[in-house]
């Protein structure tokens, strides 16, 4: 019996089935590969914007840096002297190349409460507005900038220059807050300036710098609770409360010397008297208080001012 012998190899083999196959299968995983590192380089050019924002931000070709925000109540203001305070923060803002934003008192919803509430979310609009814009000055519609030479970042902003004025471990509210200010804040770390009088901070002449920590303070301020707690003057009690108790507040706060930023046409003892009123060439005029009391008129003390400016600029 013949035993059954195997099946004889041909001469002629499929030429190159095998190592057909495990080129393609090569071949798959270098796409495969290729694709990967094609993903992973999308995603840092996607996040390396996110994670670094401050340093790599587009701002839109001119952007001015710096926004003067007043706020304007057509109810309570005559149309002529309206059209006067936009006169001057507009002239101010071209010399020096920054913008103007004028909302109304009427454009928020503050129910019940008194009208300066206003200003919270008319800098919270104003910051939707210029979203690129780095600070927001808000002055006062009570107020004249009465040397328009002066350029607000080289005069309170810049670091060093901040650095030198601030106004260290003092008493937020005069005179005697156990809550003081810092004695140790870095420039660049500060994002509110303020100045204060002997009764207390001064909200009618401020510099907020935008950003998340801008939202979070004016958020906190326009908190319905504060509004609630009918404090006598309003907004400013509310923000020397939460200056108070919010260390995240206090910790981005500045205080400088007075008339830097807001010196005063009249001589109120209580508020500081001669040693805060305003001398010739500084930055502000204010005409601190005019808008509460009865026997005032802030129209009346805004002429003289006004005609005073008129005329230095009308030389310049």
């Amino acid at each position: 019996m013949h035993g059954v012998l195997p099946s004889r190899k041909t001469s002629h083999p499929p030429p190159y089935t095998v190592r057909g196959s495990r080129l393609s299968t090569h071949r798959r995983r270098q796409l495969q590969l290729g694709a990967l590192i094609g993903c992973a380089a999308l995603f840092l050019l996607l996040m390396i914007p996110r994670l670094f924002g401050s340093s790599s931000e587009r701002i839109p070709l001119g952007t001015p840096e710096i926004v003067v925000v007043t706020l304007i109540d057509e109810e309570n203001m005559s149309k002529g002297y309206i059209e006067k305070i936009q006169e001057n923060r507009r002239y101010y803002a071209s010399r020096q190349g920054y913008t103007t934003f004028f909302p109304n008192v009427s454009d928020y919803n503050i129910g019940d409460f008194p009208r300066s509430w206003a200003l919270v979310p008319a800098l919270r609009h104003a910051l939707t507005v210029h979203p690129h814009s780095t600070y927001f000055f808000a002055l006062s519609p009570h107020a004249l900038i009465m040397n328009p030479a002066i350029n607000l970042k080289s005069h309170a902003l810049e670091k060093k220059k901040l650095e030198s004025m601030l106004l260290k471990e003092r008493p937020v509210v005069p005179p005697d807050s156990v809550i003081k200010t810092f004695g140790n804040l870095k420039g660049d770390r500060i994002d509110l300036v303020l100045t204060q009088d002997g009764e207390g901070l001064c909200q009618g002449s401020l510099i907020l710098k935008r950003g998340e920590w801008a939202k979070f303070f004016l958020d906190t301020w326009f908190d319905p609770l504060y509004r609630s707690y009918n404090f006598q003057k309003a907004e400013g009690h509310a923000l020397e409360h939460i200056v108070q108790w919010h260390p995240t507040i206090l910790t981005k706060l500045a205080l400088i010397p007075h008339r830097l930023l807001n010196s005063y046409s009249v001589d109120i003892s209580s508020r500081g008297g001669k040693d805060v009123m305003y001398k010739d060439g500084d930055f502000v005029a204010r005409f601190v208080g005019c808008e509460l009391d009865q026997n005032r008129d802030c129209e009346k003390e805004f002429e003289p001012y006004y005609d005073i400016w008129k005329r230095s600029i009308a030389g310049s």
